[in-house]
């Protein structure tokens, strides 16, 4: 089976390197010490929303902390921080082999790109993660939302296609990704509502408030991308530039016009939700500040998403963390 390497083992990684290793391709898991510490202790649980669920034990995994492990892998899923990127793309280059094939699969739209300015023999395909996982401890990972693999194509990303899709991941090609990638961003321009809010994601989504803010958000990427001349791609059963209106419906309406729009598990949270709890860095500047830096260049403000990356720094910086769906308008809303 395919010799596949993770090189960020963390709640996407271990996830999506679980699957495939459920099927029986070879992975290496390449993360930090303290998650090869939870994996040693606890194997690897895996589980979807649809009631798939799957163990590796301990036995079953090859874990290691450095770059070096992933030497002999003809495929790389780079799943670290966007942060991170430039540094990972340097431990590869000092060992991968030069055919092998590397996949981003990280928030943000230019991470591909700065793999490639390090890894010049391989080649680096940019790919998407379209649904949500949740870390969840001792090894338990859950996939809480719908959606494929999207990745760039290329005729070297064939052979590995059996592998993902024997993992029930199969992975949807596009000769040009930057639409899905956009479409993807609208979607998670959520995760700062969704960690401020402190909730799960159904439950913040089913109240109107902070819907509208994540509404906000969206107009607001999608007046830019239009100025841009970028047409996103449509990721759920309602079109993009839709959503923002269905977001401001009613309950009541939303419920019945939105039912079907997006499978969520309960208990699903955004990774910056995650992040947050854990004392970490987010990824709030490759997601909302995607959009802050595309106005930049057209010379034109994104007051909303600008503020809800202040908001989520300050919060990193023991700032306030909860928030309740009016006050959060309000603040989006002042500017």
């Amino acid at each position: 089976m395919a010799n596949i390497a993770v090189m960020g083992a963390g709640s996407i990684g271990c996830y999506v390197g679980g699957r495939l290793a459920a099927a029986g391709s070879d992975v290496v898991f390449v993360g930090r010490e303290r998650l090869g510490r939870e994996l040693a202790a606890h194997g690897l649980q895996l589980s979807d929303y649809r009631g798939w669920r799957h163990r590796l034990g301990p036995q079953d995994l090859v874990y290691a902390t450095t770059a070096a492990a992933a030497a002999d892998a003809a495929l790389v899923l780079v799943t670290v921080k966007s942060a991170a990127t430039a540094a990972a793309a340097q431990e590869l280059a000092r060992v991968l082999r030069r055919d092998a094939v590397v996949v981003s699969l990280q928030n943000g739209l230019g991470n591909a790109a700065v793999l490639r300015e390090a890894l010049t023999t391989q080649t680096v395909l940019a790919g998407m993660v379209p649904f949500n996982v949740v870390h969840r401890g001792d090894g338990v990972f859950h996939q809480g939302t719908e959606g494929e693999l999207e990745v760039e194509d290329h005729v070297r990303l064939a052979p590995f296609a059996a592998a993902f899709a024997a993992a029930g991941l199969p992975l949807r090609v596009h000769a040009d990704l930057l639409p899905v990638q956009w479409a993807k961003l609208l979607l998670n321009l959520n995760n700062p509502v969704n960690a401020l809010s402190d909730l799960p994601l159904k439950t913040q989504l089913s109240q109107r408030a902070f819907r509208r803010c994540l509404a906000l958000a969206q107009r607001e990427g999608l007046e830019l991308l239009a100025a841009a001349g970028i047409v996103p791609a449509q990721l759920t059963r309602v079109p993009a530039a839709w959503i923002p209106r269905v977001l401001a419906l009613p309950d009541v309406l939303f419920r019945l016009v939105a039912g079907g729009m997006l499978a969520i598990d309960p208990l699903a949270r955004s990774s910056m939700w995650e992040d947050l709890q854990a004392q970490r860095a987010t990824e709030v500047d490759w997601i909302n500040g995607e959009v802050v830096r595309l106005a930049e260049r057209l010379g034109r403000p994104a007051p909303v998403n600008a503020r809800l990356v202040a908001l989520v720094h300050a919060a990193e910086q023991g700032g306030r963390r909860r928030w309740s769906g009016t006050e959060l308008l309000a603040a989006l809303q002042a500017g």
